[in-house]
């Protein structure tokens, strides 16, 4: 087996916050990740889907980039993005 180049191998202890919450269209499952390894972004996870992003607070106010990240449908990422920018 050809030996590997690990590019960083780090152990950090973090911040987890696991939220749910009901919408009008949905309802959401998340996991937030506070780091310093993502230099001031949240680690953002759909436990519903497994679906992540990297995300400020501001970069969630994009529904669209949101819609994208998560698979989910204008609407619901409307919702989404609205609960991300004043929570991350």
């Amino acid at each position: 087996m050809e030996s590997l180049d690990i590019m960083y191998d780090e152990t950090e202890d973090c911040a987890v916050r696991y939220v749910g919450f009901i919408g009008e269209n949905s309802h959401y499952d998340l996991i937030i990740v506070t780091t310093q390894h993502f230099f001031g972004k949240k680690l953002v996870i759909s436990t519903q889907t497994g679906r992540m992003a990297i995300l400020t607070a501001q970069e969630a106010e994009d529904s669209d980039y949101i819609a994208t990240s998560f698979s989910i449908d204008v609407t619901e990422a409307t919702e989404l993005s609205a609960f991300l920018s004043t929570n991350l």
